[in-house]
């Protein structure tokens, strides 16, 4: 059996650009605006928040974003879902609902043939089915390494979005998915194990946080993927203008990424998740261990909401800005 993680150099979310690179490229690209635009930006690069968001001028307001990444598991059928799952996240974590999504290929046929391609993209449309929303073709390139997403556009109330800017002192944190997919998807790759748990995690749809979040009147949100739970709540801290207290006891961890951490199955996008945010935290004495947790890069993660849902833990709260955005706490 082909083992489509051993054509990647990087895996899932891990294989991003890394934070820093990213805002540094983002900064000198100097993009131009429209000068009539058709339609009026609502979120756009200014938070790094987790989609763009825009208004027409019927007053709709649509949100659109695209994710693609190489393979983080063997099973190219598995592998659709998750980087469907993942895609269709951005969505949810704006408050949004996915309309309509193509697909992304990159598939190198003189390495793998096009049978797995096919699953990977059967997996992909059974997760979009998942969501109701509809997959109408996309766009596919012959490339060296095998890559695989989605472009997703979809809906959203203007007056109840979820942003990362919308975050306020006194507002508990709750995280909808437990850590540890990067660890435990670096130990797949290194020595082929089967981590049915992280795979049911990384298909799970955010779709149901989202609702709940919407409903409760929660306008504050983020998913946690490939900058991990430390790096996304930088994020929304620094765009809100607040400092994020974490609990480290109260994360929820997947069995078995504790012990990958121990075992040195951490990949290099979660030590450089937490060499950017460095800067900017106050650890306390929380070990390296577990900061290399909270930094690890998720793949399809869940929701971090600013604000209390349903069957989500509470893992800290926003408070006024203290000199650092993320403070963490035994």
């Amino acid at each position: 059996m082909k083992r489509l993680t051993q054509y990647a150099q990087g895996g899932g979310c891990a294989c991003k650009i890394p934070a820093a690179d990213l805002e540094s490229l983002l900064g000198n690209a100097r993009m131009p605006f429209p000068r009539d635009p058709e339609a009026e930006l609502v979120v756009g690069l200014e938070s790094g928040d987790d989609a763009a968001v825009v208004r027409t001028q019927d007053g709709s307001v649509l949100i659109s974003t695209a994710d693609f990444f190489t393979p983080v598991v063997d099973d190219p059928y598995d592998w659709g879902r998750i980087a469907a799952a993942n895609a269709l996240s951005d969505v949810y974590a704006m408050g949004g609902r996915p309309m309509v999504a193509l697909n992304l290929l990159c598939w190198p046929p003189d390495l793998l043939p096009y049978d797995l391609a096919a699953e990977v993209l059967r997996g992909g449309a059974e997760v979009a089915a998942q969501a109701g929303c509809h997959l109408a073709g996309g766009h596919s390139v012959v490339d060296a390494e095998p890559k695989y997403g989605l472009a997703v556009t979809g809906v959203a109330d203007p007056g109840r979005l979820l942003r990362n800017d919308a975050g306020r002192p006194g507002l508990p944190l709750s995280l909808t998915k437990p850590l540890g997919l990067g660890v435990l998807n670096n130990r797949h790759k290194n020595t082929g194990e089967v981590f049915p748990h992280a795979v049911e995690t990384m298909t799970r749809l955010n779709a149901d946080a989202s609702r709940q979040a919407v409903a409760a009147g929660i306008r504050c949100a983020t998913d946690v993927t490939g900058f991990g739970l430390l790096g996304h709540l930088h994020k929304l801290a620094r765009a809100s203008g607040v400092t994020a207290v974490l609990h480290a006891s109260a994360v929820p961890l997947l069995e078995g990424a504790a012990q990958a951490v121990k075992e040195g199955f951490v990949p290099g996008g979660s030590r450089r998740n937490l060499d950017w945010v460095a800067p900017h935290l106050d650890p306390g004495d929380v070990p390296e261990e577990t900061l290399l947790l909270l930094a690890d890069a998720q793949t399809s993660g869940g929701l971090l909401v600013a604000g209390e849902i349903p069957g989500a833990p509470v893992v800290g709260e926003l408070v006024e800005h203290i000199g650092h955005t993320v403070v963490i706490r035994p």
